[in-house]
Parts: structure tokens; sequence; C-alpha cells
């Protein structure tokens, strides 16, 4: 087992990796809009605080050595499910033709304040 930590992602808000490898699959951890340089919350918006958490999750994945058309699996946690199409739009952008399984679910709070977090498992480059 692995634990991955790149520096272009914010370091985890509690005692996490931002993602383990075990047998040729990346466990990454929620991202919630976090600026990597501040630790701040960056985004008011449901798209501004997507591309940011989008952005944080691709530098986790390339530090454990794979990308979106590699990625198995999202799970997406919102505050409010009436933001659903909005974020869809930013998602389907920045994912391109890559297309993993999903859920989504809205949830009552999220760490910071933030309005999304989303988490991944994708498979990786075998050592």
């Amino acid at each position: 087992m692995k634990h991955v930590f790149s520096p272009e992602a914010p370091a985890p808000v509690g005692p996490y990796s931002q993602a383990t490898i075990h047998q040729g699959v990346a466990y990454l951890s929620g991202q919630v809009p976090l600026d990597p340089e501040t630790g701040e919350l960056r985004g008011s918006s449901i798209e501004e605080q997507a591309v940011q958490v989008l952005s944080n999750l691709e530098a986790v994945l390339r530090a454990s050595g794979s990308d979106w058309d590699r990625v198995l699996r999202v799970g997406v946690y919102l505050i409010d499910l009436g933001e659903f199409q909005r974020f869809n739009e930013v998602y389907a952008r920045v994912l391109g033709d890559a297309r993993p399984a999903r859920s989504t679910i809205q949830v009552a709070a999220l760490p910071r304040g933030a309005r999304v977090e989303i988490d991944a498992l994708a498979v990786v480059d075998s050592d």
C-alpha cells in the first residue's frame, strides 16, 4: 500500500491521505474547494467550487499515476441538489469524454462550508 501526497492539492484537513494506492487502484479522498496554496475556500458559486474541487482531484490523480480517463467511480456530495444541473455542466466540461460511474448525494453540510465534495477511485500504473 502506498500513500499519495501532491503539493498541487490542498493538504488534508484531518488525519488521512489525499489518496491510497493498493493493487493498482487509487482511492482518492474527498476534495473540497480549498486553494492548495492558501488552504482557504475558493469560490462561492457551485460552478467556481466545482472547478476548484475537480482541479484538486486532478492533481491527486496525476500524483497517483492516473487521469480522468482511468477513473472508475466518482462520489459527488452536494449541499443542494437544486444545483445538480449547474454542477453537471462544469463536470462534463472538465471530464471531457471520460464517463466514470457516479453517485450524487445531497448532504446537510460539508467541511469548511463547501457546497461540493468529490471522491474517486481510479486505475493506476502497476509498480
